[in-house]
């Protein structure tokens, strides 16, 4: 078969979109696709070479973002080229992407004074989604995409269908006293969406903003998605079993939340006393 050589970064990318619309993570997609248009966009595929995918790891990582972002940034683009060149036929080879090294179980979390500086460095809108994912827990797709029809005020929940989660399994999630402060005060602000920007809705929050106020915070080597590790680290220093935190979380093992376990061993002592006395006591 005849390769298609004059096909280019944006032919490839309108069919990747179209073949994986049902794809969970697609609007993650979306969110990467549109920083990298800034550098591929009309550029022939045969010509995204290794010296091309050096200098957009390079822009990336001036931009201040994490190994990990980086990472799914480069996978995301050789799954592209991979694509391209082996079911599309429109490279002959994809070029090697090389990822970079990320560190191994990787949790960082605040403390509450670090929250709080956080949120008042955010400005309003994206103060109220991180607010939210406090009290909750919930990914940021689930809180960018939420719709006031998931949402019970009178019954104090938050209802997720299988294909809003991650795992793949429904979900409904209790709404403490501080996310339904959130909630209430979003009110009647958008007829669809909870948290939108300027009358639309927020596809992305790990913005310039974000990375401002972090270091105006004096806050490093922070993700948006540390605000769920933060959420449930809080958890487990207050006492939460692990198997309700799981429950509250929608992780589909045991093993995804035995991560946190030893932010609780300043509690154990709790737990230790809770055992009756039985040793008798001599003079």
């Amino acid at each position: 078969m005849l390769l298609e050589t004059s096909k280019t970064w944006d032919d490839a990318v309108q069919r990747w979109l179209i073949e994986k619309s049902k794809k969970k993570s697609l609007r993650s997609d979306e969110f990467t696709i549109r920083w990298l248009n800034q550098y591929l966009s009309c550029v022939p595929l045969a010509d995204i070479n290794r010296g091309v995918i050096a200098n957009l790891k390079t822009e990336k990582i001036a931009s201040g973002v994490s190994n990990a972002t980086v990472n799914r940034m480069l996978a995301l683009l050789r799954s592209i080229l991979r694509v391209a060149a082996s079911e599309w036929d429109w490279l002959p080879s994809s070029p090697s992407v090389k990822l970079l090294r990320e560190p191994s179980r990787r949790i960082r979390y605040l403390s509450s004074a670090q929250a709080i500086r956080l949120l008042t460095e955010l400005p309003p809108h994206l103060s109220a989604m991180a607010a939210f994912s406090l009290a909750t827990g919930l990914r940021r797709s689930n809180v960018t995409g939420l719709t006031w029809s998931q949402i019970d005020l009178k019954k104090k929940l938050a209802r997720f269908d299988a294909d809003q989660m991650k795992a793949g399994n429904p979900q409904i999630i209790p709404l403490n006293p501080d996310a339904m402060r959130i909630l209430l005060t979003r009110k009647n602000i958008h007829p669809v969406f909870v948290f939108t920007y300027k009358g639309n809705r927020i596809f992305q929050a790990s913005t310039a903003a974000w990375y401002k106020a972090l270091r105006r915070a004096g806050i490093q080597d922070f993700r948006w998605h540390d605000l769920r590790h933060t959420w449930a680290s809080w958890h487990v220093q207050n006492g939460t079993p692990l198997l309700a935190l799981q429950e509250l979380g929608g992780w589909e093992s045991t093993e995804m939340v035995r991560k946190y376990a030893h932010f609780s061993v300043s509690n154990l002592a709790t737990y230790a006393s809770q055992l009756p006395t039985f040793i008798l006591h001599t003079d």
